[in-house]
């Protein structure tokens, strides 16, 4: 049954909403729900000029704002049923890669490392977080469906503090909309999505008086230092070490006593060699001795599975573009940036980077193909306009601010806490990620500055998969496992 709410806005950017009625099974359990799919109107005030200057004449449409609402049915306190609000990165990324691959309670079939024929099917998703919690993916303007209105720029919200605050406006409305004020809340997100969700809590708890119960990060990045390589910015060659060592170890590139050790003994070990060795040889700049020099070039050999001599070349220094076109080189073989486990083939084997992530193509088809069928065939919801995915557009055009640094929302965070001292943290890591590395996360949350026992409300897990660690199923089972434990615990009354 379609729904439309009378606005100010323009006829063709009313608020439309599309409801249906569907079962799920999670853990054994049958959860009946109601599936809300449609598009909120943000608005901006209107002001007078003239001798009506600073006067509120009415509203402007300033975008229609895509989401997807999951809503268990018969609850009937509403101030007891958590709810998450949960988008993905990019920046312009839609939210269907948690939507349908980990949260929601249909899940995309995959084959792991490898891509599957189509068509492409959906299943039941027995590892939803919908048995914890209400679930609302966001698709940020300019991703999914969602579109600025007739006359407004898309420009204008893309950027850092834009996108938060446009995101926010959305989550406010749908609280006031639908009674959400008191429920527990958490936000998930993935990537990008991790550096807006920090963005947005502080902005949430400064702005609207809204305070968290929690924030699940899934691939995280909160500090952009930490992942762009420069000659001026050695830190991404020292935290991306571990996860060049996890991806050797999972192809089989590393000696016969490596090798023979289970992944987490041998990230102990890289680890130790990368804070007391690694790093301070890089600080020594060109004071390094050509001693030093060959021994932390053979030991890098031993953990990356690369030559001595490549990385002789390399300076030491081991950018990531290189590494994964160099570690199969011999092979006529690539590995994936998303989730090293995957391998691709380039036109030859020469140059520094791959033509394609093959870990980005694995998905995106089985993905792109499953949205935009299950939106129409089964929530019921038709719209000509094309579902952007993964909008090339808003990246490219995504303006970040303060150009002469680089971006970062980690203090946004450490305030967040310090303000709300019950506000709990969740971070997801996988190992064979080369987009956000779990080294570089660590070294983040480690540098937060907030004290032990603020420091206490941050948990961790691991997992051996990638950027998108759900794409694997014991991965995904492990990692419900962990946010259902999350959330409950964020809850406990103490």
């Amino acid at each position: 049954m379609t729904e439309a709410s009378e606005t100010n806005a323009k006829p063709e950017l009313q608020d439309q909403f599309v409801s249906t009625s569907h079962t799920c099974y999670v853990r054994d359990h049958t959860l009946k729900y109601t599936a809300t799919t449609g598009s909120l109107i943000l608005k901006k005030e209107v002001l007078g000029k003239g001798d009506k200057e600073g006067q509120f004449e009415g509203h402007q449409a300033k975008a229609r704002v895509f989401f997807t609402a999951y809503i268990k049915d018969d609850e009937r306190d509403l101030s007891k049923r958590p709810i998450t609000f949960a988008f993905n990165g990019g920046p312009g990324s839609s939210s269907v890669w948690l939507h349908l691959g980990c949260l929601g309670p249909r899940r995309v079939m995959m084959n792991d490392t490898k891509l599957v024929s189509p068509p492409y099917k959906l299943s039941n998703n027995e590892y939803s977080l919908l048995d914890e919690s209400d679930i609302v993916f966001i698709d940020p303007i300019g991703t999914g469906f969602s579109r600025p209105s007739e006359g407004e720029k898309a420009s204008q919200f893309h950027t850092l503090a834009q996108d938060i605050e446009s995101v926010g406006e959305f989550i406010r409305l749908y609280c006031s909309r639908h009674e959400r004020w008191l429920s527990p809340k958490f936000l998930a997100g993935e990537s990008y999505g991790t550096t807006r969700a920090a963005g947005l809590v502080g902005y949430l708890q400064e702005k609207h008086g809204m305070y968290l119960n929690g924030l699940m990060l899934i691939s995280v990045v909160l500090d952009f230092t930490t992942l762009l390589f420069a000659p001026n910015n050695d830190l991404p060659y020292i935290l991306y070490l571990p996860s060049y060592a996890a991806t050797a170890h999972y192809h089989q590139k590393l000696g016969k006593r490596l090798q023979a050790k289970p992944l987490k003994e041998v990230l102990a070990e890289v680890e130790a060699f990368t804070l007391n060795d690694y790093a301070p040889a890089l600080l020594k700049g060109s004071s390094l001795t050509k001693t030093e020099q060959k021994r932390i070039a053979k030991k890098l050999a031993d953990y990356t599975g690369l030559s001595q001599n490549y990385i002789e070349q390399t300076k030491l220094r081991i950018e990531i573009m290189r590494f994964c076109k160099e570690l199969l080189r011999t092979e006529h073989t690539t590995v994936g940036r998303l989730d090293s486990r995957f391998k691709g083939k380039d036109r030859d084997s020469a140059g520094e980077h791959f033509e394609y992530d093959p870990s980005y193509s694995a998905i995106m088809g089985p993905y792109g193909a499953t949205i935009n069928d299950y939106l129409k065939s089964t929530l019921e919801f038709a719209y000509d306009l094309p579902y952007e995915i993964l909008s090339m557009e808003v990246n490219r055009n995504w303006k970040w601010e303060n150009d002469n640094k680089h971006v970062t929302v980690a203090d946004t965070l450490r305030k967040a806490m310090n303000m709300n001292p019950h506000l709990k943290v969740h971070v997801a890591n996988g190992y064979y990620d080369l987009a956000t590395p779990h080294f570089a996360t660590e070294h983040t949350m480690n540098h937060l500055g907030i004290d032990e026992d603020i420091a206490a409300n941050i948990s961790s897990s691991y997992y051996e998969a990638g950027h998108m660690m759900y794409l694997h199923e014991a991965s995904l089972k492990s990692l419900k496992d962990h946010l259902s434990g999350f959330i409950r615990k964020s809850l406990a009354q103490t």
